[in-house]
C-alpha cells in the first residue's frame, strides 16, 4: 500500500524539525484522515484478499482454534492443519471428551505445545460451565486458560462483528507503518487508540480482514514494520534449542509411554549425537522433565512417564 500522505503530514506536525526519530506519542491525527486511512485499507484489503477457510464461517469454536494456531504459527502451516483438527474434535466438547495425550498428539508440528494443552483446559471449563460453548465478550473470553487479548477480541470480531481492539502482528505492521514512519519503537499502549478508531461500526471482520491482508503485504515488500512494536519478539533457533529438546522428550513419551528417565536420557543423548549435537546432561533432563509435568503435560507411576 502506498504512502498515505495525510495521515502522515499530521504525525509530522507532532514532533520538532532536526529531532531524534519521532516518538510515537507525538501521534495526533484527525478523524479526517483516520477516516481516509480506513477507506485507503479497505480498497487495498479488497485487491489483497486471502480467502482462508476459518474466514468463511461465524462459529466462535472454529475462529477460536484458528486464532491459537495463527499466534505463532506461518498461515501456510494452518492452512494444513486447521481442517484435520477441527475433523478429529468438532466441537468444544469433543476437544474436551478427548484425553489431553490426542490433543497434543494432533498439535504435534504446530510448535509450542503450550496451546494445544491451554485449548484442552478451556474446552474443560466451557463444557462444564458454558453448556459446550465459549463465552461470549472480551472478558469473558481472556478468563480462560490460553486466550488473551488479541484471541479474545478476535473470537469476537470474527464469529460476532462486536467492534473491539484487535492488536496482533500484522494490524500492528499497518499502524505502524501509516502512523509511526520513524519511530525506533511502539507500544500497544500507543497503537491502541488508532485501533480503537479505525475500527468500525458495522463489518467489524472486514475491517480486520483487510488489516490483516495489507499487513501481511507490507511485511512482504518493506522491511517489517511489525519488528518496531514492544510486542516483537524474534524467533530463536529451533534445532538445538530446549524448545527442540522439550518437544522430542514429548513426543517420545507420547509414543513409548511408561519410560523411565534413564531410559529417555539414552534415547534423548543418542538423538542429540545422531544429529551432531552435545549429549544432554541429567540436570537438564530433570528439568524438562519437571516443567512438563508441571505444565500438565504428563506425569510420573509405577516407574515411568506417562501422557
Amino acid at each position: 500500500m502506498g504512502p498515505l500522505a495525510s495521515a502522515r503530514s499530521e504525525v509530522a506536525a507532532g514532533s520538532e524539525s532536526g529531532s531524534q526519530p519521532r516518538e510515537a506519542e507525538a501521534v495526533c491525527v484527525s478523524d479526517e484522515a483516520i477516516a481516509a486511512f480506513v477507506g485507503r485499507v479497505r480498497e487495498e484489503g479488497a485487491r489483497l484478499y486471502r480467502n482462508l477457510p476459518w474466514r468463511n464461517t461465524r462459529d466462535p469454536y472454529a475462529i477460536w482454534i484458528s486464532e491459537v494456531m495463527l499466534q505463532q504459527t506461518q498461515v501456510a502451516r494452518v492452512l494444513t492443519r486447521w481442517e484435520r483438527f477441527m475433523k478429529r474434535f468438532p466441537s468444544i466438547d469433543a476437544l474436551s471428551a478427548a484425553a489431553v495425550a490426542d490433543v497434543v498428539d494432533e498439535w504435534q508440528g504446530m510448535g509450542y505445545n503450550r496451546r494445544a494443552l491451554a485449548l484442552k483446559r478451556a474446552a474443560d471449563i466451557c463444557s462444564a460451565e458454558y453448556g459446550g460453548a465459549l463465552p461470549t465478550g472480551v472478558e469473558a473470553l481472556r478468563a480462560l486458560p490460553g486466550i488473551g487479548d488479541a484471541t479474545a477480541a478476535g473470537i469476537t470480531a470474527f464469529s460476532a462483528d462486536v467492534p473491539c481492539v484487535y492488536i496482533e502482528t500484522n494490524v500492528r505492521a499497518v499502524f505502524i507503518h501509516e502512523f509511526f514512519p520513524e519511530a525506533e519503537r511502539v507500544t500497544d499502549k500507543e497503537l491502541r487508540p488508532l485501533v480503537e478508531r479505525a475500527c468500525p461500526d458495522e463489518d467489524v471482520r472486514g475491517g480486520y480482514y483487510a488489516l490483516l491482508d495489507v499487513g501481511a503485504h507490507l511485511k512482504k515488500t518493506h522491511a517489517n514494520p511489525s519488528r518496531k512494536a514492544a510486542a516483537y519478539m524474534r524467533q530463536s533457533a529451533f534445532e538445538g534449542s530446549r524448545r527442540q529438546k522439550r518437544a522430542w522428550v514429548l513426543r517420545e513419551v507420547m509414543a513409548r509411554p511408561g519410560l523411565s528417565t534413564a531410559e529417555i536420557h539414552r534415547s534423548l543423548n543418542a538423538a542429540e549425537l545422531a544429529a551432531g549435537r552435545d549429549r544432554v546432561s541429567g540436570e537438564e533432563l530433570d528439568s524438562i522433565l519437571a516443567a512438563l509435568s508441571k505444565e500438565g503435560f504428563f506425569s510420573f507411576a509405577d516407574g515411568g512417564w506417562r501422557a
